[in-house]
């Protein structure tokens, strides 16, 4: 008798009908197009491997997880394929799986608990058609990024778990004692970010202070809170000679310098001494100087690094009360360039985490990127990238499938291309915030405070994504940085949104910080002078983490909060109820040293003051000079006759509609929405800008307006006057659509090669 409770491991397949198998016609489409073959026929069947289940309860799942009836068709067990014409492809391991996370939550919401059970997924491609092996070898490279999965073996159905090696983090025995060859071997055998003056700094500090020799794990943490992604060193750097070449804007460029030292002066006074001239200093030094004056009274200060944060008065139901809006611009240029789809969709997530560590509700975005020609022939390619029309659109998809599902409005899409992001694309994600203030605690930490970790459990993806957004990449980068992007979770994200509008959490909240780059090191680590830091407590996506991946592994989903200790209970019952698992993962202390504890040992123990030098201190020079103007960009319809001008205008990519990629976004979430993306008589007329009413539980008039400043054409030729013009262009955008001047606040995004030692390139 064959029993049906007993459990065991089953392969599915689930494919569309062919009235619905919409991805497959769109593959089987943008194969013919972009590999210039002439295929008929391609089948995508989903396939998953459900590990640790009974007949039984398959039987009972089958067509309510992992198929429709009216749908699909289904098969369990083995699939015969007539044709030899086929590959499948699998998510790498440790990248996170939407699909097979969904199942699983799924089928313990029908009552199948069982500890073991586990689900893995991939997808078949079966090619129809009569074609050669070449043409097949073409198909799959075409398909498949090495960066998100790789080829599945259909003959094998086992679930091999990752057992790593963790009972011990090592020691790098000797470091101190490494002469000056020897420590620059180190950092490039170790794929080291930081420079090799950092790394004398560490070896000083270890052999002065500590009298140690360091762990892999000190040094992982030093290099990812080092970074030039999490300490913007490159803004940082003394800039301790400028001079200004022979040119036409020679004059020009020296009397904006000179109002730049004026207004230094004036502000740091007695301190100027002391104060560097830094690409920072430049770039904050205007807004300093007006908050000085009164003109920036409703900008918040504090110490928390999280979104710029305004204090507004607005109308609720006919009462006025007090609000924080908040905005925040970030980039996701090298992910996005390796991995458009999972780099793309955690710009959006990165994005949204930093306004909501603040505790406001995210309601508004933008999308601004930046492509070489999509049109480009496959064969274009350059060696060591992805295809300009594969990043363009997966990078869309990602973006949008991020926004839509954590439930934020993209009201304002635009996509701008020049041939100077072939070399990396641009990825700009742009989010607006609200809460009431009076939600928003701000407080600094004591001894004997908690810190909890709310939201996602950690895994390997992620690592190393600050330090690999900090190198400078070539053609290997490709096949190198895998675990640097992450595939995003926005469902966890949303739950974190609405675990925040609750004003009775967000009141227990003394500080808070996100899990973006750098993990739990930056994202604790930051919180306060002193923490102690139990990593054996931070969940997991899996069994195998390392000491030094628990450490820096990064996340989207994951938030870290400093609460009281008499409050932490609280905190902890309040997100269960949204889902979220909640743990208390570090105690605040009195000594200012940030310690990581692992399986009862120090794999982490430095000071707060090493950590905060940031490093070794960077110098550079800088020779200003003018742009040609025979190279600057010229208006097609003064330099042509109109007719042919006109011509040539409607040719340029970035003057086609771009209807199609906008209708990827949602722009109705919330109901909030006042400008939708199109309109006019025929609502095909692009609007200059996203308008959304603030996210009030009632009725108001308030609104946020954002926009944006750029011409790629004149950047290119020139950065000053692009920027320039940047900011002239982006404020009559807001003023056309009935913003008020007085009432603007810019938030500037930088966008630039590695500079290296080059005077000319900074």
């Amino acid at each position: 008798m064959k029993r049906f409770d007993v459990m065991a491991n089953f392969r599915i397949f689930v494919e569309k009908l062919t009235e619905f198998n919409v991805e497959a016609r769109q593959l089987l489409n943008n194969i013919n197009h972009n590999l210039h073959l002439n295929l008929t026929s391609l089948r995508i069947i989903n396939i998953y491997d459900v590990f640790g289940i009974s007949q039984m309860e398959l039987e009972k799942a089958k067509y309510v997880v992992f198929a429709e009836p009216v749908v699909d068709n289904v098969v369990v067990g083995q699939l015969e394929i007539i044709h030899n014409k086929w590959f499948a492809v699998e998510p790498l391991t440790g990248q996170y799986d939407q699909r097979a996370d969904s199942a699983e939550q799924a089928l313990k919401l029908l009552g199948i608990t069982n500890n073991n059970l586990t689900i893995t997924t991939g997808k078949l491609i079966i090619i129809d058609d009569e074609i050669n092996a070449t043409q097949l070898a073409q198909i799959q490279n075409y398909y498949l990024n090495p960066l998100e999965n790789r080829i599945k073996n259909l003959a094998v159905l086992e679930f091999i778990p990752q057992i790593v090696d963790r009972s011990h983090v090592p020691v790098y025995n000797g470091f101190r004692d490494f002469n000056e060859t020897k420590l620059q071997q180190f950092r490039r055998e170790h794929g080291l970010a930081m420079t090799d003056a950092d790394l004398l700094c560490i070896q000083a500090y270890f052999k002065d202070s500590e009298l140690r020799d360091p762990t892999e794990t000190e040094i992982r943490v030093l290099d990812t809170y080092w970074s030039d992604h999490c300490r913007h060193t490159t803004f940082e750097t003394y800039l301790n000679e400028i001079s200004f070449a022979d040119g036409e804007f020679k004059s020009a460029f020296e009397q904006v310098f000179n109002h730049y030292q004026q207004v230094r002066s004036q502000y740091y006074g007695e301190r100027l001494a002391k104060k560097p001239i830094t690409l920072m200093d430049l770039a904050t030094i205007c807004g300093k100087d007006l908050r000085k004056q009164g003109k920036l009274a409703n900008v918040e200060i504090s110490d928390e690094i999280n979104a710029c944060s305004l204090i507004i008065d607005i109308q609720v139901d006919g009462k006025p009360q007090k609000w924080s809006l908040q905005f925040k611009n970030e980039t996701h240029n090298h992910p996005t360039e390796i991995e458009p789809y999972g780099g793309a969709s955690t710009c959006v997530g990165g994005a949204i985490r930093d306004p909501l560590s603040g505790r406001s509700y995210v309601y508004q975005a933008m999308r601004i990127s930046g492509a070489a020609n999509p049109l480009e022939e496959i064969k274009d390619t350059l060696k060591g990238k992805l295809p300009q029309r594969t990043i363009t659109t997966k990078a869309a998809h990602g973006f949008s499938s991020y926004g839509n599902q954590i439930g934020l409005a993209t009201t304002y899409v635009r996509e701008i291309y020049h041939a100077g992001y072939k070399a990396k694309r641009m990825e700009v994600g742009v989010v607006v915030a609200a809460a009431p203030f009076a939600n928003i605690r701000r407080e600094q930490p004591i001894a004997g405070d908690v810190i909890i970790l709310v939201g996602g459990r950690t895994g390997r993806d992620g690592c190393g994504g600050a330090t690999g957004s900090s190198k400078e990449h070539d053609i290997n980068s490709a096949a190198t940085c895998s675990a640097e992007v992450q595939k995003g979770n926005p469902v966890t994200e949303r739950k974190i949104q609405r675990l925040f509008r609750n004003s009775e959490l967000t009141r227990l909240i003394k500080k808070c910080n996100d899990f973006g780059a750098g993990g739990v090191s930056v994202a604790i680590g930051e919180l306060a002078d002193g923490v102690l830091i139990n990593l054996d407590r931070v969940p997991t996506k899996y069994v195998g983490l390392t000491g030094t991946e628990l450490a820096i592994s990064e996340s989207q989903e994951r938030m870290a909060v400093i609460v009281a200790a008499a409050d932490a209970d609280k905190f902890i019952a309040l997100a269960d109820n949204e889902n979220l698992e909640a743990v208390k993962v570090a105690d605040v202390t009195k000594e200012q040293r940030m310690t990581m504890v692992y399986h009862g040992d120090k794999i982490v123990d430095l000071s707060r003051e090493f950590l905060n030098t940031n490093g070794a201190k960077s110098y550079a020079q800088i020779v200003v000079s003018s742009p040609l103007r025979s190279n600057k960009p010229q208006s097609i319809l003064t330099t042509t006759d109109f007719i042919t001008g006109y011509r040539q205008l409607v040719d340029n990519l970035n003057c086609c509609s771009q209807q199609g990629l906008i209708d990827n976004f949602d722009a109705t979430i919330g109901t909030s929405t006042l400008l939708m993306p199109f309109g006019g008589k025929y609502q095909l007329t692009p609007v200059q800008v996203s308008a959304q009413l603030l996210p009030v539980e009632g009725l108001t008039d308030s609104c946020s307006l954002a926009s944006y400043g750029y011409d790629a054409d004149l950047a290119s030729w020139s950065p000053f006057h692009g920027a320039y013009y940047a900011v002239i262009d982006s404020i009559a955008k807001i003023v056309a659509c009935g913003g008020d001047y007085r009432e603007i606040r810019f938030s500037f995004q930088e966008y630039f090669e590695r500079l290296g030692q080059n005077p000319e390139k900074w």
